[in-house]
C-alpha cells in the first residue's frame, strides 16, 4: 500500500450488514482505495477480505465483537489486513473523545437514540442483507451512528422551524446545553459496553431532550470571527489559518443571547484538581436578544499530580425555568 497514509472507514455500504462485510454490502464509490473496519462474525473471515478487495477497499481490519472477545486467529487473506481483539476494534467503531487533532474541543458534542431503533427498510434485500434471505419487511431494527444521526438532523430541522432566526450555531447550542446526563431512575448515565460511569468524552454533553431544547433560555451563538480567534489561540501561523479560512489575511469572548427581563446564575461544577471561576456570577438581561460576555478561568491547584488521566467538571447557568448547562475537560501538558 506504499507509505501514504489511508482512510479508514467503517460500515459505509448498502445495507445494515455492511459493518460484517458481507457480499454484495459494500459501497464500492465510499470504500475504494480506502481501509475498512469489518466486524468478525456471520460469514468467513477470508470472505471478508474477499468482499473488500472486490469493493474497491486496499486493506482489511477484522475487529473482534463480544462474541471473540480477544482472541485473534491468523488467515491468508487476500489483501493486506490485520486482526484486533474486542478493545482495539471498540476504540475503532466509536466516535467517542478525546479529540484527536483539537483536544481543546470537548468532543463528541452530543448522543442521540442509536440502539437497536425500529427502522423503515426497502424491500429490495431482506433484513439480514444476505442473498439467501427472501424475506421482505418495510421495517427493520438498527443500530449505528447511521439511526443516530437521522435523529438529531430531525431535531435541528424542528428548531429551525420553531425558531426561523436561529443561525447553526445557536440550534446546536440548544442541543447541546439542554441535553440530559440522568436516566430515566435519575442515576448517572453508563457506558453500555461494561457498564462503568459515563463521561463527557464518551457522552459529550449528554442525551438531545426535544421538548427542553425548544425552549433553551440561553443560546451560545458562535460567529465565524470567533472560530478564528480560536484557531489563532492554538498558535497557528497566520498562513496556517488562512488556508483553513479561505480568506485572503486574518486578523489574530462568547456571546449568548437571552430572554427579555431574566437573570441568570452560575454554578460550577470542578474537578478535584482544578479550581474554576467565573466573573460575572450572575448575567442579567433586559431584552430579547441582548448580548453578555463572561469570563472563565482555571487554575490547577497546588500539590496535585498532573497525569495523563482526563478530569470532567460543568458550569450551568440557571434561572428558576432553564438550566443551560456546558460540560468541561480538563488534561495537563508538560513544557
Amino acid at each position: 500500500m506504499g507509505t501514504k497514509p489511508l482512510e479508514l472507514v467503517y460500515n459505509k455500504g448498502n445495507s445494515s450488514s455492511s459493518n460484517l462485510c458481507l457480499p454484495g454490502s459494500l459501497d464500492s464509490s465510499i470504500v475504494r482505495g480506502k481501509i475498512v473496519v469489518c466486524d468478525r462474525g456471520v460469514n468467513a473471515r477470508v470472505e471478508k477480505g474477499a468482499v473488500v478487495r472486490d469493493a474497491g477497499g486496499l486493506g482489511m481490519i477484522m475487529a473482534n465483537t463480544a462474541a471473540s472477545g480477544e482472541e485473534l486467529v491468523a488467515d491468508s487473506h487476500l489483501l493486506p489486513a490485520i486482526a484486533v481483539g474486542k478493545k482495539t476494534g471498540d476504540l475503532l467503531r466509536d466516535s467517542r473523545g478525546p479529540n484527536t487533532v483539537t483536544p481543546e474541543i470537548l468532543k463528541p458534542d452530543v448522543i442521540g437514540p442509536g440502539v437497536n431503533i425500529l427502522a423503515g427498510w426497502s424491500d429490495a434485500i431482506g433484513p439480514t442483507g444476505l442473498d439467501k434471505d427472501s424475506r421482505r419487511t418495510q421495517f427493520n431494527i438498527m443500530s449505528g451512528t447511521s439511526m443516530s444521526c437521522p435523529h438529531i438532523s430531525g431535531l435541528a430541522g424542528l428548531l429551525k422551524a420553531a425558531h426561523p432566526e436561529w443561525s447553526p450555531s445557536a440550534i446546536k447550542s440548544a442541543l447541546m446545553t439542554t441535553a440530559y446526563v440522568l436516566d430515566n431512575t435519575n442515576a448517572p448515565l453508563h457506558d453500555a459496553a461494561d457498564n462503568s460511569l459515563s463521561n463527557p468524552y464518551a457522552h459529550g454533553s449528554g442525551h438531545v431532550d426535544p421538548q427542553k431544547a425548544l425552549s433553551p433560555g440561553l443560546v451560545y451563538d458562535i460567529s465565524t470571527e470567533e472560530y478564528i480567534r480560536f484557531l489563532c489561540s492554538l498558535d497557528y501561523t497566520v498562513d496556517h489559518i488562512v488556508a483553513i479560512v479561505k480568506r485572503p489575511s486574518v486578523n489574530c469572548s462568547k456571546k449568548f443571547s437571552d430572554p427579555a427581563s431574566s437573570v441568570y446564575k452560575v454554578t460550577v461544577n470542578g474537578a478535584p484538581s482544578v479550581g474554576i471561576s467565573v466573573k460575572p456570577s450572575k448575567l442579567s438581561f433586559k431584552s430579547v436578544g441582548e448580548k453578555k460576555r463572561y469570563t472563565v478561568t482555571f487554575v490547577s491547584k497546588k500539590g496535585v499530580s498532573m497525569t495523563n488521566k482526563a478530569e470532567f467538571g460543568s458550569i450551568t447557568w440557571s434561572n428558576p425555568q432553564h438550566e443551560v448547562r456546558s460540560p468541561v475537560a480538563f488534561s495537563w501538558n508538560r513544557f
